[in-house]
């Protein structure tokens, strides 16, 4: 895989290496966008079909990349908040279940399980993250393994964690979770579009997804895949589209019980936005064309003399085969003065995230290893 920056609008001497917050627009999705920007000032020529039609194409090119068999399977969404809500409203607790989470999940994963456990009086257990440097990760997903259990209603992490990076194995964890008879909720916001995700190999009961990061989508959008748990579940808003036969328009005076089959109970009404759903299309078809394997290689051969060279300075780094390589954490040491980093970086157009205790590096196609070593000089200069 060849550097792609020409697909995106990104000037020389700008280093953007946080997709992982928000994703640059390729050119192909502005230029949907705007195309779809203007058919609105003309309403009378978008003919009925593009409330649906479209949607149709959105699911079926998600469900391809997550090797989903069904797109009635996904639901459209606006933020993984919405996909993770409807998640809660479906799920059955008693009292002392347990919610299995792990330390520093991202606050949409966290206050929704928070208040769910306070409704059914259930316990939150919260898996956390080794202390000790050496295999942190193998570390982690042991603990993780050990803490499902007969109590253990269910699961919910991402692919990986969303700070450094660190791979969690939902392999061994569905296998696990299948043997309790507890469900496994992932949130795949950071992984997938730029890994490589199976629904056929890793059989979640959810998966949940925002579409403005690694997915190149527009802010307020997002996916959602719901297994056979779910397939009979109450939404939780009431929208005329996601009824059945809701496409006779003139017949809409009669009111439907029934919902559409699967996830399209699910969808977010107005989830057939002419704008986003249009923008959406052509980000997806890039990303299939690419593939995640792809994406991931490349993000893997720009990055490792950077992370040679940190490690090399006392910087701690999770170990390759432990860690995606399209975002991973630098842990930096005590000694860093972080303001004064932050300067350095702003001064040098260089834009990463700052969350917990590590400088959060995510990249992608648009980057080259210069991008890096520009990062590292100011990270080496602050030691």
């Amino acid at each position: 895989m060849k550097n792609q920056k020409h697909l995106f609008d990104i000037p020389e001497g700008i280093h953007y290496l946080n997709t992982a917050s928000l994703s640059a627009s390729f050119k192909s999705v502005e230029e949907a966008g705007m195309k779809a920007l203007k058919e609105k000032s003309k309403p009378y020529l978008i003919p009925v079909t593009d409330f649906f039609n479209p949607v149709i194409t959105l699911k079926k090119l998600f469900a391809q990349l997550i090797d989903a068999d069904d797109y009635n399977r996904i639901a459209t969404i606006p933020s993984v908040s919405y996909g993770l809500s409807t998640v809660a409203n479906n799920i059955k607790l008693n009292k002392g279940d347990e919610i299995v989470l792990i330390e520093e999940q991202f606050p949409s994963n966290y206050y929704v399980w928070e208040k769910l456990a306070k409704k059914h009086d259930a316990l939150l257990k919260i898996v956390q993250q080794p202390t000790m440097q050496e295999n942190k990760g193998k570390r982690w997903n042991e603990a993780i393994l050990n803490s499902i259990n007969d109590n253990t209603a269910f699961i919910a992490l991402g692919n990986i964690h969303w700070t450094n990076g660190t791979i969690f194995d939902l392999k061994a964890i569905r296998k696990k979770t299948t043997e309790h008879n507890a469900l496994l909720i992932v949130d795949g916001s950071q992984s997938v579009g730029a890994m490589e995700f199976s629904i056929k190999e890793i059989q979640p009961d959810a998966l949940i997804c925002a579409g403005y990061k690694w997915l190149f989508g527009p802010y307020g959008c997002g996916y959602a895949y719901f297994g056979a748990y779910f397939d009979d579940g109450e939404p939780i808003e009431e929208n005329w589209s996601n009824r059945f036969n809701s496409e006779n328009l003139s017949d809409l005076v009669n009111y439907e019980p029934r919902y559409k089959a699967l996830a399209n109970r699910y969808s977010v009404g107005e989830h057939a936005s002419f704008i986003y759903v249009k923008m959406q299309i052509a980000a997806l078809e890039q990303i299939i064309e690419w593939t995640p394997k792809a994406i991931q290689e490349y993000c893997k051969g720009i990055t490792s003399d950077f992370v040679d060279v940190l490690k090399e300075k006392g910087c701690i780094i999770e170990n390759f085969d432990d860690r995606a390589h399209h975002l991973f954490g630098v842990e930096i040491p005590e000694k860093i003065n972080k303001a004064k980093l932050k300067e350095t970086l702003s001064k040098n157009n260089v834009f990463v995230s700052f969350r917990g205790n590590y400088i959060r590096v995510s990249c992608h196609l648009f980057n080259t290893s210069k991008d890096l070593k520009v990062l590292s000089d100011c990270i080496l200069a602050a030691l």
